[in-house]
């Protein structure tokens, strides 16, 4: 059962960076947008900051409920260990 909690772990880690990723490019995309404003050529700015901050969000919330997943998987195999 080891390669379970292995692979679990690995998914773990693979889509939080995968959301990070995501909620970066957002935040990328907000930003420019806010220099595009301000330095010229108009743009959505309201649109693209909330959904940067629905992203970020959603990332949060996932990584929270994935990190969960894994510490509930890695206690398993724990106890498989134990007993």
């Amino acid at each position: 059962m080891a390669l379970q909690g292995e692979i679990v772990d690995k998914m773990s880690d693979l889509i939080t960076a995968a959301f990070g990723l995501v909620a970066a490019l957002a935040w990328n995309g907000a930003i420019q947008a806010i220099f595009t404003e301000v330095f010229g050529e108009q743009s959505e700015i309201p649109a693209l900051l909330a959904y940067a901050v629905t992203v970020t969000i959603v990332a949060v919330i996932a990584t929270i409920l994935i990190g969960r997943a894994a510490a509930r998987a890695r206690a398993r195999e724990a106890a498989e260990k134990r007993g």
